[in-house]
């Protein structure tokens, strides 16, 4: 059940980063014509390196906080379950011993009975 949550989380953190990607390339290109049209040829490289490299930063930080909430929603996941099995085991073990209880004293009551009985 983890692995299918990691492999869907995996997933969307990919479709997000194509997204961005895209939307990046976009950006890029829209801004190079703008700066082309209007700006000298040495204001369009200033302008590139840049948007590229904000870009690239904003594209890094955007990764490292969807894997940074992956690994928090498995990690709160897997603690979930361990909690709530711990939590089921320990009931059926009280119930067990409960169980368990209640026979011997029945046993021992029925023993009682029926010595006093022949007795």
């Amino acid at each position: 059940m983890t692995m299918m949550i990691v492999v869907v989380v995996e997933a969307a953190v990919v479709v997000v980063v194509v997204v961005v990607v895209v939307v990046v390339v976009v950006v890029v290109v829209v801004v190079e014509i703008v700066v082309v049209v209007l700006v000298v040829v040495v204001i369009v490289v200033v302008v590139e390196i840049v948007v590229v490299v904000v870009v690239g930063v904003i594209v890094v930080v955007a990764v490292v906080l969807v894997v940074a909430v992956v690994i928090i929603v498995v990690v709160v996941v897997v603690v979930v379950v361990v909690v709530v099995v711990v939590v089921i085991v320990v009931v059926v073990v009280i119930v067990v011993a409960a169980i368990v209880v209640v026979v011997v004293v029945i046993v021992v009551v029925v023993v009682i009975v029926v010595v006093a009985v022949v007795l």
